[in-house]
Parts: C-alpha cells; structure tokens; sequence
C-alpha cells in the first residue's frame, strides 16, 4: 500500500492511496454509496479533461486527468454552484463550497472550508492526472454536499493556493471548470 498523506489540520485530512487488491479480505469490499464525474472545460469552451468522484464511508475520492493547462502549480477547488458560465471567468459557479462559513485555507488556524483541495501540479507538458482523497465533505450526505440541488463544480485556477490568503488563495483567475453530476 503506498499513502501519500498530509495531515495539516484536525480533520483535514487530504491523501493519495492506492489499496492492490490482494490486501482487501473477504466482507471489505469498497463502501462506495455515491458517484459523479465531470468534464472540464477551458475558457473556450473546449473540453480539456475529466473527473471522477466516489463517496466512501467519510469523504470523496477523486480522480482527474487534464491538458492543455500551463505548467506549475494551480489553486483546485469545489465552488457552490453547477453553473460554467460565462467562460471567459466562470463566476456562475460562484465562491467555493463552505458550510459553516470557515475561512479559506489548510494553514488557517479557524479553516479550512470544505471546499478547499490541494494545489493541482500540472507537468511541463501541460498535463496532470492524480488521484486524491478528502473529508471535508460528502457527494450526497451533510451541510455542502457537492450534489445538493443548484450543483457544483470543480474549478481550477491560474495561480497557486497558499492555502492561507482570504478568501482564495491568492489562486487567481478560473481557467477550467467542470460541473459535477451524478452518475
């Protein structure tokens, strides 16, 4: 089993887990009780990637694969509304997810929001895929669940995260977005 984990708030918890199926036993099989996926597009308008998403016992499992995006590092983030307009700035997916009203950010002392995510760190080539992991909410279950019934999406941005400044990031312009829908 390979984790990658950084634990930077209590309850905060974001990974990368990959489970070979040889270490599952009988009676383990996945708790996976909802599911959604998405396709990202650029600010044309053109489709530049996917994402999946899987509900277990206490977060979201996402995977995501994209190109077309400038290397280096870019803010992610689930935003309150399904909406990808306009595509010049996609504001009609509005601010990010956050029940509770929490600031922004890992490095908060009060934060972070449950709409919070890792940078995305995109190759030299202009691509990325990974795979990660979040509790800070569910698809279909609590306060900000991601299909709830004006929808939501996962933006990613032109700048890093660093994960402290209010109410962002410092992440900058939206240059891809995807609504996210149930499967």
């Amino acid at each position: 089993m390979t984790i990658l984990n950084t634990s930077l708030r209590t309850g905060a918890l974001i990974a990368a887990m990959l489970v070979p199926a040889s270490l599952l036993h009988a009676g383990d099989a996945p708790q996976i009780t909802a599911s959604a996926s998405s396709s990202l597009i650029n600010n044309a308008g053109e489709t530049i990637g996917a994402a999946s998403f899987m509900q277990g016992p206490r977060g979201i499992l996402i995977q995501l694969s994209v190109e077309g995006l400038p290397p280096g590092k870019h803010g992610m983030h689930f935003h309150a509304v399904g909406n990808c307009a306009p595509l010049d700035s996609f504001k009609g997916a509005h601010g990010h997810i956050m029940p509770g009203n929490l600031p922004h950010g890992f490095f908060h002392v009060d934060g972070p929001h449950a709409g919070n995510l890792p940078n995305l760190i995109v190759g030299a080539d202009g691509t990325a895929e990974v795979e990660l992991y979040t509790n800070l909410l569910m698809l279909d279950q609590g306060a900000g669940k991601v299909l709830d019934e004006d929808g939501s999406t996962l933006v990613i941005h032109a700048n890093p995260d660093d994960h402290f400044t209010q109410p962002i990031g410092g992440s900058g312009g939206r240059i891809a977005c995807g609504v996210i829908t149930a499967n």
